[in-house]
C-alpha cells in the first residue's frame, strides 16, 4: 500500500512570482452551487451531490504556474481538467476560490477588466482548431489583433511573423479547408503567438491529430518554448504527452488534484495508489534523465594534483578510476588505477597527459534510453554535465542497467477506477 502521506503531493513552485495562482478553486454546476461547496467541505462526495442535482466538476484545486513554465494538467475524461482551464481565462466563473493572473483576481474583476486581461495576457489554442473557414489563414492569425484594434499593416506583419514561427510561411493566403489537420492546428498556434500574450492555454490541443503529426507538434512546441519562454498551461488525457511536455504535471481525478510534481517525482514517488497505477506502464527510460540517476564520483582528482595524491585517493576509496576535474568543476578525463600505479612506480611528479583518458559526457536532461549505446561502447562511466558544462555526477554502467531494470517496489492495492477498462480509454499508449 502506498501511503498518500509519504511524499508532499503539492510541492511549492520554484520561484516567488507566479503567472497563474489558483487557490481552493471549486466549480459546481446546478442550482445553489454554493451549498455544494459547503457539503463537500463537510465530507460529502461527488455522488452525494449528484443526488441533489449538483455536478462537482472541480473540487478544492490549488496550484501555481511559474513564468516560463509548461504546466500540464493530466486526467481522464470527466476529471475536471477542461473545466479548470476555462476558469483560468474567466470563461467559466468559479463557484468558490481565487484565480489570480499576474496579480489580478479574476473573480473580482468587472467584465471590461476581465476582457482586458484575456486580451492582453492570455491566448488559447483549442482542440478542434476553432478557425474561421471563410477567412484566409493570415486573416485567422491576425483576427485577435484586429479585435485589439491594431491597424492592418501592423497586424499583418505580426501575423506573418507568427506564421513563420509555426512553419507556415507562405500559407497566409490559403483558406483553412485547404490545409491538413496538422497545419490547421499550427494556424491555431500561430494565432495565439501573434497576440504576444505571455500566457498560453492549450486545451487538448494535439489530441485530434494523428500520432506522427502529434509528435511533430509536440517537438515544435518544445522548440518554440525554448525561443519564446511562454507560460503554458497544457491540458491532456495522454500520459506520455504529459510526461514529455510538462516541467510539472498536475494529476486530476474526479475533480480533485491528486498530485503535482515533475515527471520524475510522479514516477518515483506517486502520492496515491491511483497515481501509482496510472504510471505503472510508463517506459521509465524515456522519462527519467541522466541527472536523475547520476551519482557522485567515488573520488575526484584535481587537474593540478599528481600521482601521490591520486594514489592516496585510490587507497582511501578503493575505486578503479578517478575523475579528473579542473578548478571550475569542468571535467578533464579519467585516470585508471594502473595509470596511477605506473606513475608512482616510475617516480613521476605529474600524471602524463596520455594517462588522462578520454571521457564521454552527456547533459543532465538527456533521457536514459539515449545512454545505452554510448555506455556499452566505453569502459569509463558517463560524465553528466549541467548547462554550464560542470560536473553533476557520473553514471557507471551498472547504475544505468539498474535504473533501466528498476520495477515498482511498492505493492499497490486494486483501484476500482483503474480496474474498469472503460475508464482506461484515453490513457496514452
Amino acid at each position: 500500500m502506498i501511503s498518500a502521506g509519504h511524499v508532499n503531493p503539492f510541492p511549492a513552485p520554484r520561484s516567488d512570482v507566479s503567472a497563474i495562482q489558483a487557490s481552493h478553486v471549486y466549480k459546481i454546476f446546478g442550482r445553489r452551487p454554493e451549498s455544494g461547496v459547503t457539503r463537500l467541505n463537510e465530507g460529502a462526495t461527488r455522488d452525494d451531490l449528484r443526488k441533489q442535482g449538483l455536478t462537482a466538476a472541480v473540487i478544492d484545486a490549488s496550484f501555481e504556474v511559474e513564468p516560463g513554465e509548461i504546466f500540464v494538467v493530466m486526467g481522464l475524461s470527466g476529471s475536471g481538467k477542461s473545466t479548470l482551464i476555462r476558469m483560468v481565462n474567466g470563461l467559466l466563473p468559479m463557484t468558490a476560490g481565487e484565480m489570480i493572473i499576474h496579480g489580478n483576481d479574476l473573480g473580482k474583476l468587472s467584465k471590461p477588466a476581465l476582457r482586458k486581461v484575456r486580451r492582453e495576457n492570455i491566448s488559447m489554442v483549442f482542440q478542434h482548431f476553432a478557425l474561421l473557414p471563410h477567412r484566409t489563414v493570415g486573416e485567422n492569425v491576425a483576427y485577435g489583433l484586429k479585435i485589439q484594434g491594431l491597424n492592418r499593416i501592423d497586424r499583418e506583419a505580426k501575423a506573418d511573423e507568427a506564421l513563420k514561427m509555426a512553419d507556415l510561411d507562405g500559407w497566409g493566403g490559403y483558406k483553412p479547408g485547404e490545409l491538413s489537420g496538422g497545419m490547421q492546428q499550427r494556424v491555431g498556434l500561430a494565432r495565439a503567438l501573434a497576440s504576444e500574450t505571455d500566457i498560453l492555454l492549450m486545451d487538448e490541443a494535439f489530441s485530434a491529430l494523428d500520432p506522427l503529426i502529434r509528435r511533430g507538434m509536440q517537438d515544435q512546441l518544445i522548440e518554440l518554448q525554448r525561443k519564446l519562454d511562454k507560460t503554458i498551461l497544457f491540458i491532456t488525457h495522454d500520459l506520455n504527452e504529459a510526461m514529455r511536455l510538462g516541467d510539472r504535471i498536475a494529476m486530476m481525478r474526479d475533480g480533485r488534484i491528486e498530485q503535482i510534481g515533475t515527471a520524475e517525482d510522479i514516477l518515483n514517488d506517486p502520492a496515491s495508489n491511483y497515481v501509482a497505477r496510472f504510471v505503472a506502464d510508463v517506459d521509465r527510460t524515456r522519462v527519467l534523465t541522466a541527472g536523475s540517476i547520476a551519482e557522485p564520483p567515488y573520488a575526484v582528482l584535481g587537474s593540478d594534483q599528481g600521482p601521490q595524491a591520486a594514489h592516496k585517493l585510490l587507497r582511501e576509496h578503493q575505486p578503479s578510476w578517478l575523475l579528473v576535474v579542473g578548478r571550475d568543476r569542468t571535467p578533464k578525463g579519467f585516470v585508471w588505477e594502473e595509470d596511477v600505479a605506473r606513475a608512482v612506480r616510475t617516480g613521476q611528479r605529474e600524471l602524463p597527459f596520455s594517462d588522462v583518458h578520454e571521457m564521454h559526457t552527456v547533459q543532465e536532461d538527456t533521457a536514459i534510453n539515449e545512454l545505452f549505446e554510448l555506455s556499452a561502447q566505453h569502459r569509463a562511466p558517463l560524465v553528466v554535465l549541467d548547462g554550464h558544462e560542470r560536473v553533476v555526477g557520473v553514471i557507471p554502467r551498472v547504475t544505468l542497467l539498474a535504473a533501466a531494470g528498476q520495477a515498482a517496489t511498492s505493492d499497490v492495492e486494486d483501484d476500482p477506477v483503474l480496474n474498469d477498462q472503460a475508464d482506461l480509454e484515453g490513457i496514452g499508449a
